[in-house]
């Protein structure tokens, strides 16, 4: 039981199982389409969600709301299932599979068998696609893997029902195309999305989303170093880079990602301020990655005075300025 199912490697997985998903539907769109349609930029401070004894950071939009969007703004109704038990799980896969659908499922990454030990974290927003069975082992693919791989039916129920914050508890989803895509429809997508972004990275009040969450952060890097010391400010940056470069997330990567994004919307939209903007957001990913070198450094014990958590501080508050100045000037076009 095997779906004629075309595995594309991608930057990020929800990105990846979206646009896999969807050609596998018949639409031609790219990873960077589908981000920013479905506004999937973000940042955000959870301090009450603490992930390998360190607070969450995530750089990118709630797990399951890019494709969950992209679909909407498309036109493309989208089917999504949760379930209380693995049996009942099983069996609606199986049953997706024997139809010829393939379904994305949100995993847990801790027990991924066919992922590196040191990338294994206790992360449950990662994304995969099934797309068929062979005896007992469920064929896989992973966007972020160059190659398709398999896992168990007891490896596969394993990673859909991981617990802990962001339990997946089994869940499937995949789209149903009931119309053709039209160009006016990928227009009004790539508005909807841009305006979305604006909104959460400018817009949400309080002090620890969007470009404010940065900043936030940028103060409070500070008083850690004043109240916990250097080694338990360490801990708190290692886990900013590990969400920033390692676990789906995002961080510096998704900013090149909205870069492009903007690049292939003046496909659609003839605006060329969308390719200088898009400019910026380049240089966004730049200093997001040369503020991980600092954090790094900090971590390891090579940078252990204060001044070097002042210098993070003002690389992140560079990092805001420059998103903010874009964001900005994205909330100015009139299309």
């Amino acid at each position: 039981m095997q779906i004629n199912f075309e595995h594309r490697q991608a930057a990020h997985c929800e990105n990846g199982v979206t646009t896999n998903l969807l050609r596998f539907s018949g639409i031609e769109i790219t990873e960077p389409l589908a981000f920013g349609i479905g506004s999937g930029l973000f940042f955000i401070y959870i301090p009450f969600l603490m992930v390998n004894n360190a607070p969450a950071f995530s750089y990118r939009t709630m797990p399951g709301l890019i494709f969950k969007r992209t679909c909407k703004r498309l036109g493309i109704d989208v089917t999504r299932k949760k379930f209380s038990s693995p049996d009942s799980a099983r069996k609606v896969l199986d049953e997706c599979l024997l139809n010829n659908q393939p379904v994305g499922c949100q995993v847990g990454v801790y027990y991924l068998t066919y992922f590196p030990k040191e990338y294994r974290f206790h992360f449950n927003a990662h994304n995969i696609v099934v797309y068929g069975k062979e005896d007992d082992c469920y064929l896989i693919s992973d966007p972020v893997m160059e190659g398709t791989t398999s896992l168990s039916d007891y490896e596969l129920s394993r990673v859909r029902f991981a617990k802990g914050p962001l339990a997946p508890r089994g869940q499937i989803y995949f789209p149903h195309l009931n119309e053709k895509v039209t160009k006016e429809k990928f227009v009004k997508a790539i508005r909807k999305g841009i305006k979305q972004n604006v909104r959460d990275m400018l817009y949400i009040p309080g002090p620890v989303a969007g470009v404010s969450g940065i900043k936030f952060v940028a103060r409070k890097i500070l008083k850690w170093h004043d109240k916990l010391g250097n080694h338990k400010t360490g801990l708190y940056l290692a886990q900013l880079v590990r969400m920033q470069e390692e676990i789906g997330t995002g961080g510096g990567g998704f900013r090149y990602i909205y870069a492009a994004f903007l690049q292939q919307a003046h496909d659609f939209i003839a605006d060329d301020r969308l390719l200088a903007i898009s400019e910026k957001f380049t240089t966004a990913g730049d200093l997001w990655r040369d503020a991980a070198v600092q954090a790094a450094g900090i971590f390891k014990g090579r940078l252990t005075q204060r001044a070097d958590f002042v210098n993070m501080h003002d690389r992140m508050y560079q990092v805001a300025d420059v998103e903010k100045e874009a964001f900005t000037q994205l909330s100015k076009l009139k299309f």
